[in-house]
């Protein structure tokens, strides 16, 4: 870690692939680092899991966790995504998330947990944990 940057406190507000990019190269300068994540994602695995269970959406939340994670093991495990049968385009730490918050009926402590698991440098807080859709009319 640089020394230069090392003392600086960040946060990376945001979701998706461009979250989980910046904080990648991010963990390496900075020890204090905290992601704010958007939690109104209903694309893709997301959306599914949102519709058929009920659930907050744990896509744009996965990537924050993974990218802070020291485990490249954990982190494949929890970016692969299932390519055929009934699972097909679900990513493994969304199914992961979702069996959390269904276990422990708190997504944020399905979030506490899974950055256990995972030994994430830093921290990763859902923007709300209140079911948000946003639209624009």
């Amino acid at each position: 870690m640089s020394e230069e940057y090392g003392g600086a406190k960040v946060v990376v507000i945001g979701g998706g692939t461009g979250s989980f990019t910046l904080l990648s190269g991010l963990r390496k300068y900075v020890s204090d680092l905290t992601a704010l994540v958007n939690m109104a994602d209903d694309g893709g695995s997301t959306g599914q899991l949102r519709d058929e269970l009920g659930v907050l959406p744990p896509g744009d939340v996965r990537q924050c966790l993974v990218a802070l994670s020291d485990s490249p093991r954990v982190r494949d495990l929890f970016n692969y995504r299932f390519d055929d049968g009934s699972l097909k385009g679900h990513a493994f730490g969304n199914l992961f998330l979702t069996a959390l918050e269904k276990m422990t009926g708190s997504f944020g402590e399905a979030v506490q947990l899974a950055s256990q698991v995972l030994n994430i440098q830093g921290r990763v807080i859902p923007t709300t944990l209140t079911d948000i859709t946003l639209c624009v009319e």
